[in-house]
């Protein structure tokens, strides 16, 4: 199976770096989804949530406020200013994870229609945690 090299970098350093399915993306234009070989492009990234699909089939999503992703046949890197990743061991980790993002995103954007689809977002990849 092809798979895509996904980096996601903050200026604190790493947030993510793996061989990944599939990814979607929170852009400027409009969400879109990467897959193994897909064209190169150069996309600047709304307030949102990245969601990518692992080799072993898990789901992760991360928020983000703003940044943006280079894509080539074989990778995807992601500069974001900030993100907050939708992962934690236990109920309560989880919870200051989603709190967290939401505040990350409250900080972004003024849209409040925006603010609420993202809330939302946020809040269904929390469930699949």
């Amino acid at each position: 199976m092809e798979t895509l090299k996904l980096e996601i970098v903050t200026p604190h350093g790493l947030i993510f770096e793996g061989d990944v399915k599939s990814v979607t993306f929170p852009g400027e234009e409009g969400e879109f989804g990467v897959l193994p070989r897909h064209a190169s492009l150069l996309s600047l990234l709304k307030p949102g949530v990245i969601e990518f699909e692992k080799n072993d089939g898990q789901k992760e999503s991360i928020v983000i406020n703003w940044g943006h992703v280079k894509v080539d046949e074989n990778k995807a890197t992601v500069l974001v200013d900030s993100a907050v990743p939708l992962a934690g061991e236990t109920e309560s980790e989880v919870a200051k994870a989603i709190k967290e993002a939401k505040e990350l995103i409250e900080k972004a954007s003024e849209n409040k229609a925006a603010l609420a689809t993202v809330e939302a977002r946020i809040e269904k990849a929390a469930k699949i945690l």
